[in-house]
């Protein structure tokens, strides 16, 4: 049997993940989904965390055109982002699976403080750890928090789940002629200006080496498959 490639992985979800068509609201349909492929992994052993955007629920931008002010836009997203990890945390529940959610803003009757050395206990009981609530500061991305929270938990790589079989060098679903990469540098990444990542979570994940997997969650066979270290989607690294 082939060895796996990663023992701790970090996934990064986009709020949209649990969308609707539409793009908005919650689908708990769409989050059983997502259970169901994080099962498959889980069964084989694999420690997962998991941090979710907010972007089904709240866009900030959308208040700050209209003057808001940007730390309440901020903190409206972080609570955003902790209704995604329940309803996450509930689908895998009822997929079987031991989950734990932690929050960088203090809410102790639905979830955990993030502790650092606790999340990497429940890590080793086999838990699923779902974080929310971004880092808990306003102007961080849950990019940037999934950034520094894989190098807390000294995770083996960040992947990055989308609806694209990896990185181009332009949106497949208007340019017929988008090049896929296979492999890019962090510096790379920066210079081109690709939607990767934002650029923080980039700089910090090359600061500390972490690298980078993108891919496209919505094909069955993509993580299982990175995850025994076959070519899929795109690596970013040093």
């Amino acid at each position: 049997m082939p060895k796996l490639k990663y023992d701790r992985i970090l996934l990064k979800l986009s709020g949209e993940a649990l969308s609707s068509p539409s793009g908005f609201g919650i689908d708990v349909s769409e989050a059983e989904s997502i259970a169901r492929r994080i099962q498959e992994i889980y069964k084989l052993g694999i420690e997962i965390i998991i941090v979710i955007g907010a972007g089904n629920l709240w866009r900030g931008k959308k208040g700050l055109d209209r003057g808001m002010d940007r730390a309440t836009a901020d903190y409206m997203g972080m609570l955003a982002t902790v209704m995604n990890a329940m309803t996450l945390m509930d689908a895998l529940e009822r997929a079987g699976i031991e989950t734990r959610v932690q929050t960088a803003l203090e809410m102790r009757t639905i979830a955990e403080p993030y502790i650092r050395r606790r999340a990497i206990r429940h890590l080793g009981k086999k838990r699923v750890v779902i974080l929310g609530a971004g880092t808990g500061n306003p102007y961080f991305s849950t990019d940037t928090a999934a950034a520094l929270r894989a190098m807390e938990l000294n995770a083996d790589v960040l992947i990055k789940a989308t609806k694209v079989d990896g990185v181009y060098d332009a949106d497949p679903k208007l340019n017929p002629d988008a090049v896929k990469f296979d492999k890019l540098s962090y510096i790379e990444v920066l210079n081109r200006r690709l939607n990767v990542m934002d650029s923080t979570a980039i700089s910090l994940c090359m600061d500390n080496d972490m690298p980078i997997l993108v891919l496209n969650l919505w094909d069955e066979k993509a993580l299982k498959a990175a995850l025994y270290g076959e070519k899929i989607g795109t690596i970013v690294s040093g």
